[in-house]
């Protein structure tokens, strides 16, 4: 009969011992936990793991024994090691042993009879099977209740027996954390037997996070209500807050605090990764906002802005008066409609004119607007982006106005070439039915239609032309906000810790494990592959085996 023993890479140095995990006879398996060290009491050993298994609800004994010859003798220790089997009776009973000054291993499993007997009824092989302790208890791998039927043979029963290894594995954090500040009075080696003093700094951090969390929790609280109150939900404060990138922004960075210093325990893995990755992009807005601010002081560049700011304004507004004299003239050789021309060129200059006045009009405020912009990036990097954005909507406000028009303009032409090619044809809109029926006109209708639609049409090209070249200015200053609303959304949706578990340790990103049985030319099963990477599967015999490489 072939056993398998699936023993933790982690123990593989340990001094020796006793074997401590769980028998499935289903499987004819033994899974190692922890090696108890000596000097032990009996009773002790068997408190504790009635404890553990009291707390976890998993079968956990003494399977067997281990010994790691380094410079004890291997005749008095090994007759001690034999004897134990009577203090802790189990069937079968495995003795594990690592050579001195070599990487040899033998494993045996007898089946105890008495205290008097040092012969088995029966050696059995074993299969010794190495695995990472630490990735496949944090890789929360599925427990046996969600394995598929046993449909596929031999390959579902050795996919259940791994299974069971994963869940006894994750149910036994019982037995890894009765050591986790000291030692006690039983002494184990295991995944975390190496990290207690960063246990104690963790669980030090874990009570003091509390107290912080709360306190941030309700200010958190009261600024959300302060800002749902009924003032800010008037027309022009609702108008400005739907508008502004920065209001938005100043929202979205409200949920995220409130969700991270939240109270509540995550109630799955993917919240607790939601809320990660939540606040590694805050911590990275935050830390990219700082290095913005320094750079910013560090320079002087916020008066070298504001010096630059006005000249620039002028610089664009004689582009813009440029551009609108050649539309006013024969722009690229069209014969435009000289009188629209001219009341259009006219009404942009103007307007042109207006906004050079209110440049210069809070000239003597640019600098301290732009000081107080460079302070918010302490909020984040994602804030100051907003600012600039809202910035440069109100600067290019001239253009906007400009596309507005020109689009309403264009568009009441449209609609009505549209209404007049209709009534040519004889035809109307049925408001009611939502549909073109058939209509009679009498002759003034008809020729008035007729000059109408005559006048629209020889007038849509200049319209036309003012629509197409604004509507290309808008468009640029739409594609500038574009960029950085796509950096502000970027920074804020941006899975960090998921990318960074990726790249360390992407056990604890596993979301399921499939399993395969690789087989010789003949059919028979050479070893158990799993296609994610926690495993080392070696198949041996009772006469010994190499360690893992």
């Amino acid at each position: 009969m072939v056993l398998k023993a699936f023993f933790p890479t982690c123990c593989a140095s340990a001094d020796s011992g006793l074997l401590v995990g769980r028998w499935v006879p289903e499987q004819s398996s033994a899974v190692v936990l922890a090696v108890v060290h000596f000097p032990f009491i009996p009773i002790q050993v068997k408190e504790l793991l009635a404890q553990v298994q009291q707390a976890s609800q998993v079968g956990v004994t003494v399977l067997g024994t281990w010994c790691h010859r380094r410079q004890e003798p291997e005749e008095s220790l090994g007759h001690f090691l034999e004897g134990l089997g009577a203090i802790f009776s189990h069937k079968p009973w495995f003795q594990l042993c690592r050579e001195r000054g070599s990487k040899s291993w033998s494993c045996k499993a007898t089946h105890w009879q008495g205290p008097t007997s040092h012969a088995a009824s029966g050696e059995d092989q074993v299969m010794l099977i190495f695995y990472d302790q630490r990735k496949v208890l944090l890789s929360q791998l599925h427990p046996p209740a969600v394995l598929p039927d046993r449909q596929a043979g031999d390959t579902t029963a050795s996919a259940g027996g791994l299974a069971a290894v994963f869940d006894t594995v994750a149910r036994s954090e019982a037995l890894f954390q009765s050591d986790r500040f000291d030692e006690g009075p039983v002494r184990l080696s295991h995944w975390q037997s190496e990290g207690v003093e960063a246990s104690i700094l963790v669980e030090l951090a874990k009570w003091a996070a509390g107290p912080v969390c709360l306190l941030l929790a309700c200010l958190l609280s009261l600024v959300s209500a302060a800002s749902a109150c009924r003032v800010f939900k008037l027309w022009p404060l609702s108008f400005i807050w739907s508008k502004l990138s920065t209001c938005e922004q100043l929202r979205h960075r409200l949920e995220q605090l409130t969700l991270i210093f939240s109270t509540r325990k995550a109630k799955n893995p993917a919240q607790l990764m939601r809320k990660a990755n939540m606040l590694v992009s805050v911590l990275l807005d935050v830390a990219l906002g700082l290095m913005l601010l320094s750079w910013l002081h560090r320079k002087d560049l916020i008066g070298q802005l504001a010096d630059a700011l006005i000249p620039v304004a002028d610089h664009v507004a004689k582009e813009l008066q440029h551009l609108l004299q050649w539309l006013m003239g024969a722009p690229a050789g069209l014969k435009m409609n000289r009188a629209l021309d001219q009341v259009l060129g006219r009404f942009f200059l103007y307007h042109i004119h207006l906004w050079i006045s209110y440049i210069h009009l809070m000239s003597p405020f640019i600098e301290r607007i732009l000081w107080h912009v460079g302070l918010s990036a302490c909020l984040g990097l994602t804030v100051a982006l907003s600012i600039l954005s809202d910035i440069i909507a109100l600067l290019t406000f001239h253009i906007y106005c400009f596309y507005v028009y020109g689009a309403r303009l264009y568009c009441l032409k449209i609609h009505g070439l549209s209404s007049l090619w209709r009534l040519f044809r004889g035809k109307k809109w049925n408001v009611l039915r939502q549909r073109v029926d058939s209509c009679s006109y009498d002759l003034d209708q008809l020729f008035i239609g007729t000059l109408l639609f005559t006048i629209l049409v020889f007038l849509l090209p200049t319209t036309a032309l003012y629509y197409l070249v604004f509507t290309l200015l808008r468009l640029l200053v739409v594609t500038v906000q574009g960029l950085i609303h796509l950096l502000v959304d970027l920074i804020n949706s941006l899975p960090l810790y998921s990318l960074g578990l990726r790249l360390c340790r992407p056990y604890r990103l596993a979301a399921g494990v499939k399993f395969r049985v690789l087989e010789h030319e003949t059919g028979r099963p050479l070893r158990l592959l799993m296609q994610v990477s926690i495993a080392c599967i070696l198949p041996c015999s009772s006469k010994g085996l190499r360690e893992p490489g």
